[in-house]
């Protein structure tokens, strides 16, 4: 199915917005797009909505599993806004949002989907599930300029820390941390401090009222904590090339990068263990 604009989608969709999950995919350009959307496809939403720009085409195949809306991905506040009025058209049902070239990976996702993942946490009384964005890098930028190979894949293992966030009294909040590590950390000098942290919810219960920010928080205190208060809960990440792609693609960094492997690089495994062996998601009690 195809729209022309997000309010044509808002205004034809009631079927598709009455159940999730629904994935959200952000199109900013060509690459691995055929890939992102078969990936959550197969991860176990129930639909797939495409935010494309008009010039960018998708296989036939995908398009009839797909709904596609035209949208223009470059926008100033756009990822906010297009996520902000689904959830005023839609609360009350489980979302999740990403950029072409991401891939959400959850623990056990290899015989679990996402909709068993939000059942047993929906059963912990949370309405989110953290995310983080774990860099992804070709490992030979000579054979890959534009960082960016399926085949080729790079994570750090190590690196990652976390921060007390702050009010704006300077009180820590409770149970809010800000996450850093990957390309973001290592590459910072040419990384806007506001585009630095890796944590992001961007899996979700939409509610009547909830509004995400630019930042990628909500302004509902609880929807930003990592855990509820009594133990550890279930969280995920979001494998991404975004960080790597636009490095090698800005002018102003490009060329003081010649490779993004260090002494703490892997090869990625694209399989859940790996990631929960270095510590970047969790389990919680779910097992």
């Amino acid at each position: 199915m195809r729209h022309d604009s997000l309010s044509s989608f808002l205004s034809n969709n009631g079927k598709t917005l009455a159940k999730g999950p629904i994935a959200m995919i952000f199109v900013e350009d060509r690459v691995e797009v055929d890939t992102t959307l078969r990936h959550h496809l197969m991860a176990g939403f129930k639909s797939v909505i495409a935010f494309v720009p008009d010039e960018i085409d998708i296989p036939a195949d995908l398009e009839e599993q797909i709904i596609r809306v035209t949208h223009d991905t470059h926008a100033d506040q756009m990822l906010e806004t297009a996520v902000n009025a689904v959830i005023e058209a839609a609360p009350s049902i489980w979302m999740y949002y990403c950029y072409n070239a991401e891939y959400l990976f959850h623990p056990f996702c290899e015989n679990r989907n996402v909709s068993e993942m939000i059942t047993w946490n929906t059963g912990e009384r949370r309405d989110t599930i953290m995310t983080y964005v774990v860099d992804l890098y070709a490992g030979n930028l000579w054979d890959y300029p534009d960082a960016v190979s399926l085949e080729d894949a790079h994570l750090d293992k190590s690196g990652y820390y976390a921060l007390a966030r702050k009010d704006k009294w300077n009180n820590d909040l409770d149970r809010q941390l800000d996450f850093f590590g990957g390309l973001r950390w290592r590459f910072e000098e040419h990384i806007p401090a506001r585009s630095r942290r890796i944590d992001r919810v961007s899996l979700f219960k939409s509610k009547q009222g909830l509004k995400l920010g630019a930042d990628h928080t909500f302004n509902d205190a609880e929807y930003n904590t990592y855990a509820c208060s009594w133990h550890h809960n279930v969280s995920a990440a979001v494998c991404s090339f975004r960080t790597a792609k636009a490095l090698k693609r800005n002018p102003g960094s490009t060329f003081d990068i010649e490779t993004f492997q260090w002494h703490n690089s892997a090869p990625f495994e694209w399989h859940s263990q790996q990631l929960l062996d270095l510590g970047l998601m969790e389990p919680g009690q779910w097992f």
